[in-house]
């Protein structure tokens, strides 16, 4: 891996939960899943385009992203090693063949200058170790009519669906994960508009958007998901068997509310934020191929 900014989250997500999310990526993809549509709708990819997928962990969006730019190409970057091997191992298994793959620090990575004409991010651009300082640096991977599409957490206030669900869980989430470090970050749309300013970027928007988040097949098989995932079993790790099973046990009984046909469907909400790299009048540089190196 080329040099890194964030080596807090360089080691975390190479480390026990980057593994969690290589193993399972049908979970957190069905978590987040519902949001693709807007998120791509949003991006706008066309056929001959380069997209670069900033935080692309084990690379749905990415493959995603290769069936759109059919003649063009797409790259995933990720700090996260094992993640990233399941992505390779996914797009092969779906014979894709205009996706790379690199591991690295998109903060500071050696991107082409004006490599891309579309830069998109299910989530993975709240973890920089300076948003001003890695937006910056992203613009200049775009060409100068390059467009940004990434889609952020909005504020979990208490009255709302996921908060009711997980009551009885919240009173032990005292501290964030080694990973989950750093998703707070871009929860203000305020924030969002001055980061991206501050980085160069115009034509900012940032809109709600709001779907169901997919936990699982029914109420105790979304329990157990949730009862998996890094940050509870982080904050859980000294706390009893017994009061552990009973807390799932809650949890499983409030999630039954959300049981549908589909599965466990909760409403969840997020921002869709575009902006470019400047007003659309310049050249649109698309057509050439400048894949990362692996």
């Amino acid at each position: 891996m080329n040099t890194i900014a964030n080596r807090q989250q360089a080691e975390a997500w190479n480390d026990w939960e980057g593994v969690l999310w290589a193993e399972q990526p049908e979970r957190y993809n069905g978590m987040m899943g519902a949001f693709n549509a807007p998120l791509f709708a949003a991006a706008g990819i066309a056929a001959a385009d380069r997209v670069l997928d900033v935080g692309c962990g084990t690379g749905q969006t990415t493959r995603l992203a290769a069936r759109q730019a059919r003649d063009g190409h797409v790259v995933g970057i990720d700090l996260s090693a094992p993640m990233l091997e399941r992505a390779r191992r996914d797009a092969a298994t779906e014979g894709l063949d205009n996706v790379t793959f690199g591991q690295g620090d998109a903060q500071v990575h050696p991107f082409p200058d004006g490599g891309f004409d579309v830069l998109i991010s299910r989530g993975g651009v709240m973890f920089f170790a300076d948003h001003i300082a890695a937006f910056t640096h992203l613009r200049h991977a775009l060409v100068p009519d390059g467009r940004l599409a990434f889609l952020g957490p909005q504020p979990a206030g208490p009255d709302s669906a996921y908060a009711r669900a997980t009551a009885a869980l919240t009173p032990f989430l005292r501290e964030a994960s080694p990973a989950s470090r750093g998703m707070g970050s871009l929860l203000d749309p305020g924030r969002i508009r001055h980061v991206l300013a501050a980085g160069g970027f115009t034509d900012i928007e940032v809109v709600p958007c709001e779907a169901p988040m997919t936990l699982g097949a029914d109420a105790a098989d979304a329990a157990n998901f949730l009862f998996s995932m890094g940050p509870t079993r982080y904050n859980l790790r000294d706390v009893a068997p017994a009061t552990v099973a009973r807390v799932r046990a809650e949890v499983r009984d409030a999630l039954v509310e959300f049981e549908t046909a589909d599965g466990v469907r909760v409403p969840g909400g997020v921002w869709i934020v575009t902006a470019a790299r400047e007003s659309r009048q310049g050249a649109s540089g698309r057509g050439s191929h400048l894949p990362l190196s692996a």
